[in-house]
C-alpha cells in the first residue's frame, strides 16, 4: 500500500487546479486535497473489514490466497492501462510479490490439508469439534 501511495502522490503533487478539473479529481481533491486517502477505484474508501478472519487455519488460507489473486488482478489491470515505466515498474514488483505469496499459501494450505485425518474429505478443522458435546456428528 505505501508503494501504491508513493505513486499516487508522485503523479499527482504538482497539479494544477485546471489539471485536478480536466482529470476528475476535483471532489477527491475538495475531501483530501492531495493527501493520501486509500480507496478502491469507484471511491470507496479502505477499510479494515476487508481482512476477513475465522480463526480455522483452512478457511482464513483460502481468504489469504484469495486476496492475493484479487490484488495481482488490480495490477494487472493497471498495467494495462499505465504506460508510464516509472508506474510500472513497482506495480510488476508488486504483482511478482502477490504471486509469490499465493504460492506460500498454497504451500501453507497443502501442510494444513495433508495433516488432516485421512478420512477427512470435506477439509474442515476437526480441532474445534473434538470436544463438543454436540451429538449431531458420529
Amino acid at each position: 500500500m505505501e508503494i501504491v501511495c508513493a505513486i499516487i502522490y508522485q503523479l499527482t503533487k504538482n497539479l494544477s487546479v485546471e489539471e485536478i478539473e480536466k482529470y476528475g479529481f476535483d471532489k477527491y481533491y475538495v475531501d483530501h486535497t492531495l493527501g493520501l486517502w486509500p480507496q478502491s477505484a469507484g471511491g470507496a474508501p479502505w477499510t479494515s473489514t476487508y481482512f476477513q478472519s475465522k480463526g480455522d487455519p483452512i478457511t482464513d488460507l483460502h481468504e489469504d490466497m484469495a486476496a492475493e489473486q484479487k490484488a495481482r488482478t488490480t495490477y494487472d489491470n493497471i498495467l494495462r492501462l499505465v504506460k508510464d515505466s516509472e508506474v510500472c515498474d513497482p506495480i510488476r514488483f508488486l504483482r511478482e510479490r502477490e504471486i509469490v505469496h499465493y504460492q506460500r499459501f498454497g504451500e501453507s494450505l497443502r501442510i494444513v490439508q495433508d495433516h488432516l485425518d485421512h478420512k477427512n474429505f470435506y477439509a474442515y478443522n476437526p480441532e474445534f469439534d473434538k470436544n463438543s458435546n454436540c451429538n449431531c456428528r458420529k
